[in-house]
């Protein structure tokens, strides 16, 4: 089946728990900023060895006064987020990986005695939500434990209670008790603003060191990546819009704040991309846009509901523009499959007809080629699932189909995404 086959239904984030912080920074320099014409005589004033020009100094030094001014202004509304999660391990075996050898809890010579639950312990960060007590953190740091504490920067520890979590998105809300005179919110951004090169920095607890603070740009926008969260037959279901950068985050840093150079929130630190389970320059956020969507049904209801399709896609490559006999500059995202009861098969969408062989692979083509929402051009996959995960449940949606040659279209009502286990 193809490789580049991906669940639509709306959002979704996989998160490698432990092993996924965010990528890092590259050096950065400052392009010199045009000065005012001087006098000749100015102009060929003596410059002492070892002393960088006037000009630029005054450039590094503003940058490192709004950093430290970004730091000031953000890091007291970041917090260390540690849990405790119960873990399933196999009977009479010691469960930590200190310790590989299996030993029995249950010794011959000694009664038997009831089984302990076991856990496990793990720590990232998470940033204040409003003056609540609301705290915005990844689901795959809180979401499901059952003991968590936040420690906040001037060194408070307060337990917290699990307000709302989603796996789809990766985002959590857990809540404190705490005077609102004494937490500091952090305010929400823009994220549909931002562009590539554009400075950001990461405030958050990579490896437990708390409150360390990391800068670099945008490095592309609308990335995708798997959610935690499953269809029914286990396959994972996606997120877009995800926000790649270069400001180094690495494990311990999940939860914590993207903010642009304003202090304003424009993502989450989710994920690296990384053989090492470690920085190396590609770390992706959950962007601002979503958290303004998801949050807000977390702290009222605990839960958000996701707009679902129902089919599998796939882009359009050009091995599978020859194998449909499309035209080589036809974009869209193909229909690979469609789930049974799902949206796309009360509307009538039909996915693959027959299989072929494109680079090894067994490969299912001939299903309909989605072109439009509403009017909007589609280009491809991630155009789509922009389009659906931006949708309400209920939500009617006109798609403009390619079928067998023939351009149609199909109305659609999007309905909930379900879980793997409904």
């Amino acid at each position: 089946m193809d490789q580049n086959r991906r669940w639509v239904g709306s959002l979704a984030v996989l998160v490698l728990v432990a092993s996924l912080g965010l990528a890092g920074c590259a050096g950065i320099q400052m392009p010199a900023v045009a000065q005012p014409a001087q006098p000749a005589a100015a102009a060929q004033a003596p410059v002492q060895a070892g002393q960088p020009p006037a000009s630029e100094v005054v450039v590094t030094s503003d940058l490192e006064t709004r950093l430290a001014d970004l730091y000031d202004q953000a890091n007291p509304g970041v917090v260390s987020v540690q849990v405790r999660q119960p873990v399933t391990t196999s009977e009479g075996t010691f469960p930590f990986p200190e310790m590989p050898f299996p030993y029995p809890f249950n010794q011959p010579s000694q009664p038997e005695q009831p089984s302990q639950p076991q856990y496990q312990y793990g720590q990232g960060s998470g940033f204040v939500y409003d003056s609540q007590g609301d705290i915005v953190t990844n689901y795959h740091v809180a979401g499901q434990a059952d003991q968590i504490t936040v420690v906040f920067s001037d060194g408070l520890s307060l337990p917290a209670q699990l307000v709302g979590a989603d796996p789809d998105t990766d985002l959590a809300v857990i809540k404190v008790d705490r005077p609102a005179n004494e937490l500091h919110p952090l305010p929400m951004g823009n994220s549909d603003t931002l562009r590539v090169g554009q400075f950001v920095a990461a405030i958050g607890n990579p490896f437990g060191l708390e409150g360390s603070m990391t800068t670099g740009i945008v490095s592309a926008e609308g990335r995708t990546l798997a959610s935690q969260a499953a269809a029914a037959d286990g396959q994972n279901f996606t997120i877009p819009e995800i926000i790649q950068t270069d400001a180094a985050i690495n494990p311990g840093n999940s939860g914590g704040p993207l903010l642009d150079l304003s202090g304003e929130v424009i993502g989450v630190n989710t994920a690296i991309a990384s053989s090492v389970q470690q920085f190396s320059g590609v770390g992706f956020a959950v962007p601002a846009s979503l958290v303004d969507r998801v949050v807000p049904a977390l702290i009222s209801t605990g839960h958000y509901e996701h707009a679902w399709l129902g089919a599998s896609l796939s882009d359009l490559t050009p091995q599978l523009r020859d194998a449909m006999n499309l035209d080589a500059t036809q974009t869209g995202t193909l229909v690979v499959n469609v789930v049974d009861g799902s949206p796309a098969a009360k509307a009538g969408l039909q996915g693959g007809t027959h299989e072929v062989q494109i680079d090894g692979q067994t490969v299912l083509v001939g299903g309909d080629v989605i072109t439009s929402v509403d009017g909007t051009p589609i280009h491809n996959f991630e155009d789509l699932l922009t389009s659906i995960t931006n949708a309400d449940v209920g939500q009617k949606m006109t798609l403009g189909v390619l079928r067998n040659g023939q351009q149609i279209t199909i109305n659609v009502t999007l309905e909930a995404r379900p879980t793997a286990s409904s």
